[in-house]
C-alpha cells in the first residue's frame, strides 16, 4: 500500500501528482502486464538479441 504524506492546506492536485510517481517507480502496471500472457524462455532472449543488434548498430552509426 502507497502512503503519501500530505501536509496541511497542500493542493490535492500535488498530492495526486506525487501518487501517481510513487506508484509509477514500484513498476505494478509493468509486471501485471507481464503476468497476463506467458513468453516462452527461447522467445525473450532472441528478443534481447534483437533489441542489443539494434542498440549496436545505432550506436556504430552515431560515431
Amino acid at each position: 500500500m502507497l502512503i503519501i504524506p500530505v501536509k496541511e492546506g497542500e493542493n490535492i492536485e500535488r498530492a495526486i501528482k506525487k501518487y501517481k510517481k510513487k506508484f509509477e517507480k514500484t513498476k505494478v502496471m509493468r509486471e501485471l502486464r507481464e503476468r497476463k500472457q506467458f513468453t516462452k524462455p527461447s522467445i525473450s532472449k532472441r528478443q534481447e538479441r534483437i533489441r542489443a543488434s539494434y542498440k549496436q548498430r545505432m550506436q556504430s552509426a552515431d560515431m
